[in-house]
């Protein structure tokens, strides 16, 4: 596959995923229907891995950090997307998590010291903007909407948990620990903690008959988690880290398009600006810096 074949699968994938997860919404409790989608994930992708021998062997003291990549990147996280789509549309849930690029230069400066650049304030300010404008109706007025204060709450800390979970797979990858082998191991351990989670919780392992939500599921675990994260990763071993991460500057354009058409969002003025600094925030945080021009001797 070519490189741009590969962006835009990412982009459509990941862009999309966000509807199905507003599909599996309704009578099965939001932890069985997370832990399905990452069980069903695991259980195809660790067989595939090992048939192809893909699966690099791991000491089993790295299975701990691994087990940690599995809780923020495979349970948390999308506990409180899942969540998060109760409340506020699932387009907008996708513009919240495109900050994460945010999330991640002052998680990498409190973790591992890196700098935070002068663009990265500068993505921030834009950011915050766009994510007011696109807000405003319900922030503002004379009653202040709870459960958009709540969609978003939940939507903050599932990309918070990601950023997290981007920090402990740069760990795993500097240890020599093959992504996908990472994520193959991590969504199994996600699952069993989701499985955990039910038992101690009394959550009902309800089985799902609706249609289309055994589509969502089907997409979410199959198109969504093992072939977007594999495009993802096959453009990261391609052309690095940095400008692959240009995808997720995307994937909101994708998901409001894909909410307006299911879920009835509105594109207002307001709306249309508030995308479009929360875009720009991102596009200036992945720009490519300029090199300073040679002085004369």
């Amino acid at each position: 596959m070519t490189n741009i074949a590969l962006f835009a699968a990412t982009v459509l994938i990941w862009g999309t995923t966000w509807i199905a997860i507003a599909f599996q919404i309704g009578p099965v409790p939001v932890l069985t229907s997370v832990f399905y989608r990452f069980a069903l994930a695991a259980l195809l992708m660790l067989p595939v891995l090992a048939l192809f021998r893909r699966l690099t062997p791991v000491p089993l003291r790295a299975h701990r950090f691994i087990l940690l990549q599995g809780v923020f990147l495979f349970s948390v996280n999308f506990l409180c997307f899942y969540n998060a789509t109760r409340f506020i549309p699932s387009g907008l849930v996708s513009v919240v998590f495109s900050l994460a690029t945010i999330f991640n230069a002052v998680n990498a400066r409190l973790i591992f010291g890196d700098r935070i650049r002068p663009r990265a304030l500068l993505a921030t300010a834009l950011g915050a903007a766009g994510l007011a404008l696109l807000f405003a109706p319900d922030l503002w007025g004379h009653a202040v909407d709870v459960d958009t204060l709540k969609g978003l709450a939940l939507a903050a800390g599932g990309t918070l948990s990601f950023s997290l979970g981007n920090m402990v797979s740069r760990r795993n990858s500097a240890a020599g620990i093959p992504p996908l082998t990472a994520n193959a191991w991590g969504m199994g351990y996600g699952a069993l903690m989701l499985l955990a989670a039910m038992v101690f919780s009394g959550t009902p392992m309800v089985v799902p008959d609706e249609p289309r939500y055994l589509a969502a599921l089907a997409y979410l675990s199959i198109i969504g988690s093992i072939v977007g994260f594999t495009t993802y990763l096959m453009l990261v071993a391609r052309i690095g880290t940095g400008r692959a991460a240009y995808a997720t500057v995307l994937f909101p354009v994708i998901a409001l398009m894909a909410s307006a058409v299911w879920e009835g969002f509105v594109w207002t003025p307001l709306a249309v600006a508030g995308l479009a600094l929360t875009l720009g925030g991102n596009a200036v945080m992945f720009a490519p810096a300029r090199r300073a021009s040679a002085q004369p001797a």
